[in-house]
């Protein structure tokens, strides 16, 4: 399994996910609380068990802004600091729950389960095409029951596309053509691109921007480890510099527990801004794309469990963006 990187920002949530009502995720095996305050709007993630007989105070409810658990009503601030339990008026001085530093950020709430002290929100990577005025975004989350570093795989080789996505997203070029990569080990970031001169357009790009016929198309991804994966996917008919068409493709990656990952997924665009059935397609059609990457993990991952003993790994030239990540997960882990 890969490692956790506990000193690292995360995606617990999508900001239109939290509000009044208690919200539960888990992340890096921690079970989290969300839930905005009342006046401030303010995001506020507390752990997810009362420190009396551990009942998840996402099952509980909000008084104001305090939450009270739902089993014997331990009455928690903001601050994870208990202000009132039954029966007594002393408190102990123990009870309390962790709470975590968040920031709302590009529409992603961002969560730090590591030591708090370290948490500086300047080092949050930005994924801003999803609040840019004059750009539409389509999303959702998907949970995998496989290992977070699998969906680093997946993402970074792209040429999966031809054979897992045929007949949506991929098409012959995208496997033919040979990618190029650049590492900054020291900011975490893999960078790998795959440009294709001459391609013919899947239906995702054929639907979205009425193209017909062949097609350039670039891939250039950016990693930031662990936890955002932006896709620049951009189009033009052959031979021609316009029209071009952008699409930004960003994946926030939160390992959940052992084996167990989100997958943020996200569609963006600045073109048919106002197409409503545009943007229905796109969320339709992505949404099977990404349950084909599901599907394929969760049968990955079933195959490596099933495994009797150690295993040799080939790796070709398609792996070294993969490779790079795996590293550098690494790295982070240890720190």
């Amino acid at each position: 399994m890969t490692p956790f990187a506990r000193n690292q920002w995360y995606v617990a949530a999508y900001g239109s996910e939290v509000g009044r009502e208690l919200l539960a995720r888990t992340v890096l095996d921690e079970p989290i609380a969300l839930y905005r305050t009342e006046d401030s709007d303010t995001v506020v993630a507390l752990a997810d068990r009362c420190v009396h007989r551990r009942f998840p105070l996402s099952a509980s409810r909000l008084d104001g802004d305090r939450v009270v658990c739902g089993y014997h009503g331990f009455t928690y601030e903001t601050t994870g600091t208990c202000v009132q339990v039954p029966g007594q008026k002393r408190v102990p001085r123990t009870a309390r729950v962790s709470s975590y530093p968040v920031v709302e950020q590009d529409s992603f709430v961002w969560i730090w389960i590591g030591d708090p002290a370290l948490a500086d929100p300047l080092t949050i990577p930005r994924a801003e095409h999803l609040v840019r005025p004059g750009w539409t975004t389509v999303c959702g989350m998907e949970p995998i029951d496989a290992d977070y570093g699998l969906l680093v795989d997946n993402l970074l080789d792209l040429s999966h596309e031809t054979y897992l996505h045929g007949g949506y997203i991929g098409t012959p070029e995208v496997a033919e053509t040979p990618i190029t990569t650049e590492v900054d080990e020291a900011a975490g970031v893999v960078r790998v691109g795959r440009h294709m001169d001459d391609a013919e357009c899947p239906p995702f790009y054929a639907r979205s921007t009425g193209i017909e016929g062949r097609i350039t198309r670039k891939q250039d991804i950016e990693y930031h480890a662990p936890c955002l994966y932006l896709l620049h996917s951009r189009i033009t008919p052959v031979g021609q510099a316009s029209p071009a068409f952008l699409t930004e493709i960003t994946y926030a990656i939160t390992p959940s527990a052992e084996g167990k990952v989100y997958d943020f997924w996200a569609v963006s665009r600045d073109f048919a801004v106002d197409d409503t059935e545009l943007s229905a397609f796109l969320r339709d059609f992505n949404h099977t794309v990404v349950m084909q990457d599901v599907d394929a993990l969760n049968l990955l991952q079933t195959a490596l469990d099933a495994e009797p003993g150690p295993y040799q790994e080939l790796s070709i030239n398609i792996d070294t963006g993969g490779l790079a990540a795996r590293r550098i997960l690494a790295r982070l882990a240890d720190r």
